[in-house]
């Protein structure tokens, strides 16, 4: 079993009323050269509404921060658009000559929490900025998903984009608050644009107490496929689960294997949420997460102790 170790903290909101007042929500990293990950993320501002910013840090000592985007590599879209109430990441992919970046737009409406569906991204100048492939949904509201389809997790293998995503059908009334309900599915993709229909490939686990389960990030140890994924329960709890599959669709979860827990005081003693996880081309493997609150409070890092995995 893998044994991630701590670190702790690497970014912390200013809650200074700018774009970037509040939060550091599901940091996603990418290697940009042998020194640095730059770790994208969705910084909140005082109304809750978040762009795409990043952080760069140095990619053996990932507490060590070079530096923080000074503006939004990728803003809200127009008023009316799927994402005009806020942004969060989903997945980055380095295509060579460009990077695209799949990204969940929200958008307020009357009669329900949001509605979330998954746009794209593209930057032509090594990630610093992004410009929309389109003004809307490249997966957009469809009968599997009637209110979220939000990709999460993309990986380019034979040819195809393959893609794991949420997709939510309802609401759960908690303390007299709606929230979302949601699972995983899969699909894929010639061009990274256009998705095939899904297939469900992680269900909510009832006995737990779950009623959503997302965030799916996957990444390869060899032949096999993990999953990271983030669960919510009817009982307040929101953590983080993990499950394998030889082929991509086929998944057995065991939570137990993740091999990493909520600490016992501190920022993520409650909730911890929204792993993800990058090997270096140094050969490190680190895992940025989300602490209490849905990154209220920033993210932080572990990283993979080799010897015990």
């Amino acid at each position: 079993m893998p044994k991630w170790i701590k670190r702790g903290l690497i970014y912390q909101p200013p809650f200074d009323g700018s774009w970037r007042d509040n939060s550091g929500l599901t940091p996603t990293p990418l290697e940009i050269d042998d020194e640095t990950i730059r770790v994208y993320a969705s910084f909140r501002d005082e109304n809750g509404v978040g762009r795409i910013g990043f952080i760069d840090v140095d990619s053996e000592c990932p507490h060590k921060v070079k530096g923080v985007s000074e503006k939004p590599v990728l803003d809200i879209g127009a008023p009316g658009m799927f994402d005009d109430n806020g942004i969060i990441l989903g997945d980055l992919i380095n295509l060579g000559n460009e990077i695209f970046m799949y990204f969940v737009g929200f958008q307020l409406v009357k009669n329900a929490k949001f509605l979330a569906y998954s746009g794209l991204a593209c930057s032509q100048d090594g990630g610093c900025s992004f410009q929309r492939v389109t003004e809307v949904p490249i997966m957009d509201r469809h009968d599997e998903g009637r209110y979220i389809r939000a990709i999460h997790s993309i990986m380019y293998e034979s040819g195809k984009f393959k893609a794991w995503y949420a997709v939510g059908n309802g609401w759960m009334p908690i303390n007299g608050t709606l929230y979302p309900k949601y699972d995983i599915n899969y699909a894929e993709s010639s061009d990274g644009i256009s998705f095939t229909k899904g297939i469900k490939v992680i269900s909510n686990n009832n006995a737990n107490k779950e009623y959503r389960i997302g965030r799916p990030r996957v990444y390869k140890l060899g032949d096999v496929y993990v999953m990271n994924f983030t669960y919510g329960t009817t009982d307040g709890r929101y953590h983080a689960g993990q499950a394998t599959s030889i082929d991509g669709i086929n998944w057995e979860r065991n939570d137990s294997l993740l091999g990493i827990r909520v600490s016992d005081s501190g920022w993520d003693s409650r909730h911890l949420s929204y792993p993800s996880v990058i090997k270096t081309r140094k050969g490190k493997t680190f895992m940025f997460y989300n602490g209490n609150d849905m990154g209220k409070n920033g993210f932080g890092y572990a990283y993979l102790d080799e010897v015990q995995a």
